[in-house]
């Protein structure tokens, strides 16, 4: 899977090289320091950052004749920057159903998809306002970079980026997936809106009761 502009931007910088090391292996300063050629404070300079950041974290000592060294190695979150096959293999998947499945069968399939990722999160907020807040998280979350906006008889989610924007520019029925997983976690009924195209744009839209 071809890397993003900012990734290889990033993977190339003395931080990104630091972040590349730590994920064949936990490392100390001294062993950072030597395989990038830079020096300890150098190095300390560079994890302070991606500490900030949420990327690397410090994992015990490490005890030999010398002081005992701290181990760095990268956090659970640090795994997104790295490119990921979930995309296309999404695409390949939806193709070959679409093949195999009449239509009425693969939204069924995407419908059910959508409720038990929704199964996964807590939407059991009292109110409507709650849920919807809820809905908009999830799907921020997952990339979609959603809003929430009073509309004519009631509410709409309004997402400028597809979360699922690979999948979908090809296989726009994905969509049944997403109003699926809204409308589980929201408790009412939910219809998209969602513009195909080169850009994917998404919108819900959901009746207020």
């Amino acid at each position: 899977m071809a890397i993003t502009n900012w990734n290889q931007r990033f993977f190339s910088s003395t931080r990104g090289r630091i972040v590349v090391l730590l994920r064949r292996a936990s490392r100390t300063v001294d062993e950072l320091a030597q395989a990038l050629d830079l020096t300890d404070n150098a190095v300390r300079t560079h994890l302070t950052t991606l500490e900030r950041d949420g990327i690397v974290q410090q994992r015990g000592e490490r005890r030999s004749t010398s002081k005992p060294a701290h181990i760095y190695d990268l956090t659970p979150a640090a795994e997104q920057l790295f490119p990921k096959a979930y995309g296309l293999v999404l695409q390949r998947l939806l193709a070959v159903l679409a093949k195999q499945l009449e239509p009425a069968e693969l939204e069924t399939i995407l419908q059910e998809t959508g409720r038990a990722l929704a199964a996964q999160r807590d939407s059991t907020s009292s109110t409507l306002q709650q849920r919807l807040d809820v809905a908009v998280e999830a799907l921020n979350e997952m990339g979609g970079m959603a809003e929430l906006e009073q509309c004519e008889n009631g509410y709409c989610i309004h997402s400028h980026a597809c979360p699922l924007a690979t999948a979908a520019q090809n296989h726009p029925a994905i969509c049944q997936l997403v109003e699926a997983f809204i409308a589980e976690i929201v408790g009412i009924s939910v219809q998209n809106h969602c513009e195909s195209g080169e850009i994917q744009r998404c919108q819900f839209r959901i009746a207020q009761a």
